[in-house]
């Protein structure tokens, strides 16, 4: 359901990927200022970005900036990229999943980070 919003070629840059369920944060400010969040459930992780589920009646639209957070139980398990380790990843909306018909929300969220891969990085500073 939710690995239908992500075709395999329409991803961001060749970041190998890994099917991981792991309990996150979403936080982000709403039109009017106010600091709204939501507990998701992340589906893929990559170093470029997570795609999450999120049971919640939330709508987030497009480009919406939210910063993504593994709950700290979660932080340790293995093929979790080092920025979701270290806290608070700044990430914007990128892809919608289909609307749930029983809240009429997205069942979920593509986030890209808005941070540099680490891996990407690295290599540039060794260079």
């Amino acid at each position: 359901m939710i690995n239908t919003i992500l075709a395999r070629s329409q991803r961001p840059a060749p970041c190998p990927s890994a099917s991981l369920a792991v309990p996150a944060r979403l936080t982000w400010k709403d039109a009017g200022g106010a600091v709204r969040f939501t507990s998701v459930r992340t589906r893929e992780v990559s170093e470029a970005g997570v795609v999450v589920e999120c049971d919640a009646s939330v709508a987030l639209p497009l480009y919406r900036l939210v910063h993504v957070q593994v709950e700290k139980t979660a932080r340790d398990v293995s093929g979790l990229p080092q920025q979701l380790r270290d806290g608070r990843v700044l990430s914007a909306v990128w892809q919608v999943a289909p609307c749930k018909p029983s809240t009429g929300t997205p069942a979920g969220y593509a986030l890209r980070f808005m941070t540099e891969p680490m891996s990407r990085a690295e290599a540039r500073r060794a260079s």
